[in-house]
C-alpha cells in the first residue's frame, strides 16, 4: 500500500484518515500517546502533549518506540520539530527522583543532572518546597511528599517517586474460587495484566497509579487484585453509597473476607475496620473549616488507598491527597478525561497510567457488550428559536437542553424498543419529571432516599420495571447489567468524561447476547449541537462512531436510526 492514514505536523497535531484501510490500526496505535482533539467525518485531529507522553513513558513505551508509532503509519517523514519534542517531553518523567534520603533523615529529590536540579531549585513554585541542599539535590519533608510532586509537575517535570510507602497494617485476604451463585471464577487475563501492571514485583518504584478501562470491565475486580496483592487495611473512597455498596458485595462475594472485617463509613455509620468504604463527599466534608472525617480516616495504618472513578476527584480531595503519599495509591476510572484541566494533578498525586485497553478490544473479545452510538438533531419550535436568540450564553444552554420537541422523539425511541431494558438519562430535574411522567415510568435522581433508590434498581436487575427516568446520579457506579438502551436527552456542557460514563451504563455483555444502542438527542443549529460534538470525542477515540439522523417535523426520529437491536457474538 503506497498511501499511508497519518499525517503529522509540527504544530504536534496529528490528522488520521477515517476512510483509509488502517484507520483502526493506527488509531489504537494512537490511543496511548497523543489526544484526540475533534473528530468529523473523514479526518480526526490528534494532538501530543507533554502528558500524553509522561504517561507513555510510565506505562512503559520509549521514546524511539513512540516515533515508531508515528513513523509507522505516517505518510510523511516526522517533522524534526516533533521528534525533538517527544524525546524532550518522553525523557523528561525519571529525569528527577524522589527517594529516600541516604541517611534516612527525610526525603531527597535528586537525578543524574546537576544542572537542571539547580534550575528548579531556584523556581519560584518550587523552591519554597525544598529544604536544606543534599547534594546532588535536596532534602524534602515527608509532609511536603505530594505538593513537591505537584510543583514540579506544572512546570514540566514530572518526578518518578520511589520513595517507597508505609507498609499498613497486615490483612488477610484470599480470592474465593466460586460465587454466591456457585459459578467457578478467576479474573479475566487483561484483569489480571492490569494488577501487575500496578503492582510490578512490589518494588518501591510501583504501587501507585491508574488503571484505566471501560464501564463494565471490571474495574472494582482489579482493585480488589491490588487489595489481594498487598495484603494489608485498605481505605476505598466512592462516588456514592450505591457504590460503596456495590463495593461491599463484591468483597463478600469474591474473597475470603468477613462482614465485620468490612466497614461503612457514611452519614449514616462510621465504622472503621480493615477494610473501610467510605465517599468524596464526606471525606471532603469541612466543620469549621477541618476536615473532620478525613482526619479521623487519617489517624488509621492504611497499607493501600483506592480511589474509584478517579477521575471526578473534587478539589478538596487533591488538596487531602497530597498528604496521603506514604501510602501505596490506586486510581480506577474509565477516562483520564478531565475538563478542568487537572489532569497534571492526577498524574502527580494519584499516579502515571499504569494500564489501559482500547475499548473495541475488550468488545472484540466479548468482555463489553458491542455497542452503536446515534445522535437524533431535533428541532427547535420556532419561538424557542426567537427566545433563544436574545438570550446569553448561560440560558441559551438550558433553553436547548429543555427543548420541549424533544419530548416525543424520547417516548417514539421508548415504544420502538418497548420489551428492552431502557435508561433515560439527563440533567434538568424539570425535564425528567416530565419525561417521568409522560413514559409513566419511575423517576430516580438525587432527592430519591437512598432506599427507594436502591429498590428501583433492584427491581430493574429483576426485570420487574424496564425504563427508568435517571438524572447524572446514574452517570456512575450502578450495577444494571441488563440495561441495553440508553436515551440521553441532556448533559453537562461538553463532558467527554460524562459521554463515556453513559454509555458506560449499558455496557456490561447482556444475558441475552444483545446488542448496546446509545442515543443522544440534541437541539439543532444550536449550542448544544456543538457540546455534543465535544461529548462525543473520547467514544471516537475509542473507536465509536455516531450516527447522526434527524428528527422529522412531527418531531420523530427517522426510520433508519431505529432499526432492530441486533444480538452480539457471545465471548469464547
Amino acid at each position: 500500500m503506497d498511501r499511508l492514514p497519518l499525517v503529522v505536523q509540527s504544530d504536534l497535531s496529528l490528522l488520521l484518515e477515517v476512510d483509509h484501510p488502517l484507520f483502526e490500526e493506527a488509531r489504537d496505535a494512537l490511543v496511548g500517546i497523543a489526544e484526540l482533539v475533534k473528530s468529523p467525518e473523514h479526518v480526526h485531529t490528534y494532538r501530543l502533549s507533554h502528558l500524553s507522553l509522561w504517561n507513555a513513558v510510565a506505562s512503559g513505551l520509549t521514546p524511539d518506540e513512540i516515533l515508531a508509532r508515528l513513523t509507522r503509519y505516517s505518510q510523511y517523514p516526522i517533522p524534526r520539530e516533533v521528534a525533538e519534542f517527544v524525546e524532550d517531553q518522553a525523557r523528561r518523567y525519571g529525569r528527577l527522583r524522589l527517594v529516600v534520603a541516604p541517611d534516612g533523615d527525610g526525603l531527597w529529590l535528586t537525578g543524574s543532572d546537576a544542572t537542571l536540579l539547580q534550575a528548579v531549585g531556584r523556581h519560584r513554585h518550587v523552591a519554597g518546597l525544598l529544604g536544606p541542599p543534599l547534594a546532588p539535590g535536596f532534602r524534602v519533608a515527608p509532609e511536603r511528599r505530594g505538593l513537591i510532586k505537584q510543583a514540579l509537575a506544572k512546570i514540566g517535570w514530572p518526578v518518578d517517586d520511589q520513595a517507597g510507602y508505609a507498609e499498613g497494617t497486615p490483612l488477610s485476604l484470599a480470592w474465593k474460587s466460586t460465587d454466591r451463585r456457585g459459578r467457578p471464577f478467576a479474573l479475566r487475563r487483561y484483569q489480571v495484566d492490569a494488577v501487575q501492571a500496578f503492582w510490578g514485583d512490589g518494588r518501591v518504584d510501583r504501587g501507585s497509579g491508574i488503571v484505566v478501562l471501560p464501564c463494565g470491565a471490571g474495574k472494582t475486580l482489579v482493585g480488589i487484585g491490588a487489595m489481594e496483592r498487598v495484603q494489608r487495611h485498605t481505605l476505598i473512597l466512592t462516588t456514592s453509597l450505591a457504590s460503596l455498596h456495590q463495593w461491599r458485595e463484591e468483597l463478600l462475594d469474591k474473597t475470603t473476607l468477613t462482614a465485620e472485617a468490612i466497614g461503612e463509613y457514611s452519614a449514616a455509620k462510621k465504622e472503621v475496620r480493615p477494610v473501610t468504604l467510605t465517599t468524596y463527599q464526606l471525606l471532603a466534608h469541612r466543620r469549621r473549616g477541618q476536615f473532620e472525617h478525613f482526619q479521623r480516616l487519617d489517624r488509621e495504618d492504611w497499607g493501600l488507598i483506592i480511589y474509584d472513578e478517579v477521575h471526578l476527584l473534587p478539589a478538596p480531595i487533591f488538596r487531602l491527597t497530597a498528604s496521603l503519599q506514604a501510602r501505596r495509591r490506586l486510581g480506577l476510572t474509565a477516562t483520564l478525561v478531565r475538563e478542568d484541566g487537572r489532569a497534571d494533578d492526577v498524574f502527580a498525586l494519584i499516579g502515571p497510567k499504569r494500564f489501559d485497553v482500547p475499548w473495541r478490544e475488550l468488545e472484540a473479545q466479548g468482555w463489553i457488550a458491542t455497542a452503536q452510538c446515534r445522535e437524533i438533531r431535533v428541532r427547535m419550535p420556532e419561538s424557542l428559536r426567537q427566545l433563544l436568540a436574545a438570550s446569553d450564553p448561560a440560558d441559551q444552554v438550558r433553553l436547548c437542553a429543555e427543548n420541549p420537541a424533544k419530548l416525543s422523539v424520547v417516548e417514539a425511541l421508548v415504544h420502538h424498543h418497548a420489551g428492552d431494558h431502557i435508561l433515560v438519562i439527563g440533567q434538568y430535574l424539570a425535564q425528567l419529571e416530565a419525561l417521568a411522567h409522560r413514559l409513566n415510568a419511575p423517576l430516580v435522581t438525587g432527592k430519591t432516599p437512598p432506599r427507594q433508590r436502591e429498590e428501583l434498581y433492584e427491581r430493574f436487575r429483576q426485570g420487574e420495571i424496564r425504563l427508568l427516568v435517571v438524572s447524572k446520579v446514574a452517570n456512575f457506579a450502578i450495577d444494571l447489567p441488563d440495561a441495553n438502551v440508553a436515551i440521553q436527552v441532556s448533559g453537562t456542557f461538553g463532558s467527554r468524561q460524562e459521554e463515556a460514563q453513559r454509555l458506560g451504563r449499558i455496557l456490561r455483555p447482556k444475558s441475552n447476547g444483545a446488542q448496546a444502542v446509545f442515543y443522544t438527542v440534541v437541539s439543532e443549529e444550536s449550542p448544544e449541537q456543538e457540546f455534543a460534538q465535544k461529548r462525543q470525542l473520547f467514544l471516537c477515540e475509542q473507536g465509536y462512531r455516531y450516527e447522526v439522523a434527524h428528527a422529522d417535523e412531527h418531531g420523530r426520529p427517522v426510520e433508519r436510526v431505529l432499526s432492530p437491536v441486533i444480538p452480539f457474538r457471545a465471548r469464547s
